[in-house]
């Protein structure tokens, strides 16, 4: 059950979260006790609104980074906690957990040492796959998102998994496919289906703290577009 003092949290978390921006946000949010603000920025991963949802992941890699400084045990609880949402066990379904491991990755390597193997195994059915579609499409932009920071940790298999999603039905898993190569600078327009070229479907893509609409195809020349890294 929620306390009344936790609510308040929420209440405030959320307000900073839709009302100001990147840097200024991240700092109000910044001077939130790190134990009151887990719950409301998990809380957030299921928000409805998709802006909340991603600005809420950004903030939580603040969050570990700043555990990862303080006390690193507390950091590995953290990701233990995004982990277990995407476990069956669980009894959820994991919205937004993929997306916070890569944003956590990305910002942390000394997390990324040791987390970076599970978040590429949930795109492999060696792994530990996830069938759900928009689960995929989590995993796509996390790994993209870390391979930013880290392009070298990019594997033939990883890059293939990758690749095959350029062939996916649903845009906006090609566009991340897309999003994810290019970001690991293994974009070539050679080695790149033809129809990835010249695909004018358009989908939203998370700039660092806002949306922007783009065609897939006009990803391939415009990487404040395609990279989305705040």
């Amino acid at each position: 059950m929620t306390t009344p003092h936790g609510r308040q949290t929420k209440k405030k978390v959320t307000q900073i979260l839709s009302d100001s921006q990147g840097t200024e946000a991240l700092s109000l949010l910044e001077l939130i006790p790190e134990e009151q603000l887990v719950g409301p920025l998990f809380s957030h991963f299921y928000a409805m609104d998709e802006l909340i949802k991603f600005r809420s992941i950004i903030a939580m890699g603040e969050l570990a980074l700043r555990l990862s400084h303080k006390q690193m045990e507390k950091a590995r609880i953290l990701m233990r906690r995004i982990m277990w949402n995407l476990n069956d066990e669980s009894g959820g379904i994991g919205w937004g957990s993929p997306e916070a491991m890569g944003q956590i990755l990305y910002k942390s390597p000394a997390l990324a040492m040791e987390f970076k193997s599970i978040l590429f195994s949930y795109l492999d059915h060696r792994g530990n796959f996830l069938e759900h579609e928009l689960l995929q499409r989590g995993v796509l932009w996390g790994i993209g998102t870390y391979l930013k920071a880290s392009s070298r940790d990019l594997d033939d298999t990883t890059e293939g998994l990758i690749f095959a999603h350029l062939h996916s039905l649903d845009p906006v898993k090609r566009g991340y496919a897309l999003r994810a190569l290019i970001n690991a600078d293994r974009f070539n327009a050679k080695a790149i289906p033809k129809h990835i070229l010249t695909d004018s479907e358009p989908i939203d893509i998370f700039t660092g703290w806002n949306f922007v609409t783009s065609r897939i195809c006009d990803m391939t020349c415009d990487n404040t577009v395609s990279l989305a890294i705040p």
